[in-house]
C-alpha cells in the first residue's frame, strides 16, 4: 500500500498503544501497524511505548505518548459516517464507555478525551435536502438530539410537514 501523504497525529499523555488498541477494535479494516519505542536518549522511560501507528477503517494515524502536555480539544474531531442506526448507537455506546462525555449534535469524547462525530449517512442527506424546510425541520431536530437518531429525524419530517416550520 503506498504510503499515505497526510496523517492524523494524536497526542496522548500515556495511553497511545491502549487508544490505537481500543479504536482498531471498533472498525472493520482496522489495525496497529507499528509500535515504536523510547530508548535510552528518551525522553520517555527507556521501553516504554513512544508511538503507535494504526490504521482505522484502511486510513493511517500516528499516536505519540507525548506526557500531559497537549490535551484534546473539540477544535479537531474525527467524524464517522454510519450506515444505519444500529451502528450508530454501537459506536456511541463502545467511544462513551469508560468514562467518555456524550455532547450536543452526535458529538462525543472517549475516555481519553479525543472528540468524534457520529454522523449517520441519512442526517447529510437530510440536511442537504433542496426542500429548505424540510432541511430546516432536520436541522431543529438535530440540535436538540446528543447521539442522533435517525427515527426522530424523520418523523420531524412528517411531524413538521403537517404543522409547519417551526419560528
Amino acid at each position: 500500500m503506498p504510503e499515505q501523504k497526510i496523517t492524523t497525529f494524536l497526542w496522548f499523555d500515556h495511553q497511545a498503544e491502549e487508544a490505537a488498541q481500543f479504536y482498531t477494535s471498533l472498525f472493520p479494516d482496522s489495525r496497529i501497524v507499528d509500535v515504536q519505542r523510547y530508548g535510552e536518549a528518551g525522553p520517555g522511560a527507556a521501553g516504554s511505548v513512544m508511538t503507535v501507528s494504526f490504521e482505522l477503517a484502511g486510513q493511517r494515524y500516528l499516536a505519540l505518548n507525548g506526557g500531559p502536555v497537549f490535551p484534546f480539544t473539540e477544535a479537531i474531531s474525527l467524524q464517522v459516517n454510519c450506515d444505519d442506526q444500529a451502528e450508530v448507537d454501537r459506536l456511541w455506546d463502545a467511544l462513551t464507555a469508560g468514562g467518555g462525555q456524550e455532547s450536543d449534535c452526535g458529538w462525543l469524547k472517549d475516555r481519553y478525551g479525543l472528540s468524534w462525530q457520529i454522523t449517520p449517512r441519512r442526517l447529510m442527506e437530510l440536511l442537504a435536502d433542496p426542500d429548505p424546510d424540510r432541511s430546516q425541520r432536520a436541522m431543529r431536530a438535530m440540535l436538540q438530539m446528543q447521539k442522533i437518531d435517525i427515527q426522530a429525524l424523520e418523523d420531524a419530517l412528517v411531524d413538521g410537514a403537517a404543522t409547519g416550520p417551526a419560528s
